[in-house]
């Protein structure tokens, strides 16, 4: 008789269809309802729907040189409980990721944590100062396969530095992925430009600083017929561009954070530093033009820009305050919340925006993988039908400036399997002697 490691029974896949799924040495064994055999673990999950494990290409560590507000660990941690199985860590450390040793350490940390793949993202420049180039091909070349490359926090401004990035990342199949933010026009900005920053009294963020990038480096990347990503588009203006470059054949892809598809502008007049990001939150036009576009395919993907911070960080005036948020344990509820319970998009194209698409973009092997036997495991369950409650105390996080805190959300989810282990299982994840 056979023994399997779990049966999930009576889950839904994507399409709505109903199914038992066994999962044994760290692949998918079986999908159907025919099982016959025995289960170390069965998992009754007749209101639940599973998905690809979950990607993130767009996530801040802290480690090296932050460990007060993240470690590598602790991001893990938060990324099981989001139902994440492999997440890409920004090169913004410190020292920054722009050397093959820096890289090697951070994908060792994530190895050693063992609750999900850690890809580390490396520098498109030396200090991330926009002028010389990193090591780029040493970095590709590293045991941490590099392919993705960003300054994110800072801007590639110099269009000549951009150009030989793009030309220079072609030779292994890389992407540039580009923070688009002319710097020159948001010297002291601390929230978008508009109404309410005049009212506020708060230097503006003008929608044209992330745009005028955006059209830049499409014609960029077009020259020279190299991958482009955008990060954490913010702007009707700058979904326009897009879809007009995606029109014309450019190799361009871009991403939405969870909260620039929920939160607007006018969060900024309570002052409380939680709501201050980068890019900022836009308005309500800006957010229905991101909806849409992710929802037609415009933007390819859903990013956290999980950004933690000690207290002492966020918990200040609005103007002394750090950019970001936490984004990991709740992306999943939040694109239910915007996207799905609204009826612009349907489960299918979840798991192509949050699993499918970002593994393809960063080229992540075992990711993003259809839900056949004989697939490697990496997995989410979700209770969709529940409701829960963000408690900042609770988040498994280092850093608690969650924008969530007290909101009840929908979506529960109760297992994550990564290459077959349950790292999160209603509740509880896993411990490192436990992988």
């Amino acid at each position: 008789m056979t023994t399997t490691d779990y049966l999930i029974k009576g889950i839904s896949l994507p399409d709505g269809s109903r199914t038992d799924l066994a999962i044994h040495d760290g692949l998918i064994a079986s999908i159907g309802s025919d099982f016959i055999g025995e289960a170390r673990t069965t998992i009754d999950a007749k209101d639940c729907i599973v998905l690809p494990g979950l990607v993130d290409l767009h996530t801040h560590l802290r480690e090296p040189g932050r460990e007060d507000a993240e470690t590598v660990l602790s991001g893990s941690r938060a990324g099981a409980k989001g139902g994440f199985t492999a997440v890409s860590a920004m090169a913004n450390t410190s020292p920054v990721a722009d050397t093959a040793g820096v890289v090697e350490q951070v994908y060792r940390l994530g190895q050693e944590a063992g609750l999900l793949d850690v890809f580390p993202i490396g520098a498109v420049t030396q200090g991330l100062k926009g002028e010389a180039l990193s090591e780029i091909g040493a970095m590709a070349d590293s045991v941490a396969r590099v392919r993705v490359f960003s300054d994110d926090g800072n801007c590639v401004s110099d269009p000549l530095v951009m150009r030989r990035a793009l030309e220079y990342i072609k030779k292994f199949g890389g992407v540039i992925a580009q923070h688009a933010q002319d710097p020159r026009m948001t010297i002291g900005s601390q929230m978008n430009e508009g109404e309410i920053s005049a009212r506020l009294g708060l230097k503006g963020w003008p929608a044209v600083a992330e745009e005028a990038i955006i059209a830049r480096d499409v014609l960029l990347a077009d020259h020279v017929k190299s991958r482009l990503h955008i990060c954490h588009l913010t702007t009707a203006g700058g979904v326009e561009i897009i879809r007009w470059a995606k029109a014309r054949g450019i190799d361009v892809t871009a991403e939405v954070t969870p909260h620039h598809l929920l939160f607007t502008d006018d969060l900024a007049s309570s002052y409380d530093p939680v709501y201050k990001v980068n890019p900022p939150l836009r308005t309500e036009t800006d957010v229905y033009a991101l909806r849409e576009a992710l929802a037609d395919g415009t933007i390819d993907i859903v990013a956290t820009d999980h950004a933690p911070h000690p207290t002492e960080s966020k918990e200040c005036e609005w103007q002394e305050a750090a950019f970001g948020m936490l984004g990991l344990e709740t992306a999943l509820s939040i694109v239910q919340k915007t996207m799905v319970d609204t009826g612009l998009m349907n489960w299918i194209q979840v798991a192509d925006r949050m699993s499918i698409a970002p593994a393809r973009i960063g080229g992540y092997e075992n990711h993003g993988q259809p839900l056949v036997a004989g697939a490697v495991a990496n997995l989410v369950v979700i209770n969709p039908t529940q409701r829960w409650t963000v408690d900042r105390d609770l988040v498994l996080s280092k850093s608690s400036n969650t924008p969530y805190h007290g909101h009840e959300l929908p979506g529960v989810i109760t297992h994550t399997f990564y290459k077959g282990k349950a790292t999160y299982s209603n509740g509880n994840v896993a411990s490192i002697g436990g992988m």
